[in-house]
């Protein structure tokens, strides 16, 4: 299924970028998104979640902690490109390129309302939903 496709299905769309299925801080962010679907749904917002992990590597990470997110792969990396979401980073001192956890609130036209980047996974679900009820 194509992120195209996927945002005629409702009037908005959450679309996440995270770095790696079955982590610690995606998963624990997986797991609060997913306990909050039902409050974005009366808002008619669906969640997505885009990274480079195959489709296999996203069944089993939905199936282990059974996650009620879509989660898209971007293999080539080409939506990761679209939304900027590469960039440099920092980990105990050391600097890579990898993909800085960002949030998008589209319509279904592909009109971007809302941007949250470079976010911590604590906590990021409640804001994000204290937030889009400000804006829609």
């Amino acid at each position: 299924m194509t992120l195209s496709s996927i945002l005629k299905l409702s009037r908005y769309t959450l679309i996440y970028f995270y770095p790696k299925d079955d982590t610690p801080g995606c998963t624990l962010e997986a797991q609060d998104f997913t306990g909050l679907v039902p409050d974005f749904a009366k808002l008619a917002i669906q969640i997505v979640w885009v990274s480079k992990d195959s489709e296999i590597s996203h069944a089993k990470f939905c199936n282990k902690y059974d996650l009620g997110i879509t989660l898209i792969s971007d293999i080539d990396g080409s939506l990761h490109e679209q939304f900027a979401v590469i960039g440099e980073k920092k980990n105990y001192g050391k600097v890579y390129i990898g993909v800085i956890r960002s949030t998008f609130l589209l319509d279904n036209t592909w009109e971007i309302l809302k941007e949250w980047r470079n976010v911590k996974a604590t906590g990021h679900a409640e804001k994000v939903l204290r937030e889009v009820k400000e804006i829609i």
